[in-house]
């Protein structure tokens, strides 16, 4: 009988082994890492290209924001300013009607004293006719009592004396 070794080393089989590697190797490499790793490295392009796109946009965004801000700086500041316009030209139309109102007043006051002072002397006129319809009368009654001159004028003289005074 023949013994068989259990651990041996055959050289013509290890060599065959050996290429059997090699060639499994080279096929693997060529057939299956090559495209895998093209497709890892179309992927991290894309990742990149998407990583690069994103901070494009977050800068746009944040050149839009403070643009906007500006914006809104630039509105509030005049909004600022035409309330305060319009704050001033209420003011100057107020004061131009107090104005107003004030030299209405002083025309309507000077018309009422000029009224008054044309009553007056109107009333006085009356007063100076009723007094010489009473003159004429008093100058019956004198010539009833045949009063003479001097009392005659005496008594007209007290008489618008005494009427003047109480106008």
């Amino acid at each position: 009988m023949q013994v068989q070794e259990l651990v041996g080393l055959v050289p013509w089989t290890f060599i065959a082994q050996i290429c059997n590697l090699f060639i499994q190797a080279y096929l693997i490499k060529k057939f299956l890492l090559k495209p895998v790793n093209e497709m890892l490295e179309k992927r991290r392009a894309k990742a990149n290209a998407e990583i690069e796109d994103a901070t494009k946009a977050r800068l746009e965004a944040e050149e839009m924001k403070a643009s906007y801000e500006e914006n809104m700086h630039r509105a509030r500041l005049e909004a600022s300013e035409i309330v305060t316009a319009a704050q001033k030209n209420a003011a100057a139309k107020s004061e131009e009607i107090l104005r107003e109102a004030a030299s209405q007043a002083a025309a309507i006051k000077n018309k009422a004293e000029a009224d008054i002072a044309r009553e007056k002397a109107k009333a006085v006129n009356d007063i100076k006719n009723e007094i010489g319809g009473m003159a004429v009368e008093i100058a019956g009654k004198v010539i009833e009592k045949e009063l003479s001159e001097s009392d005659h004028a005496r008594l007209i003289d007290d008489f618008i004396s005494s009427v003047g005074e109480t106008v």
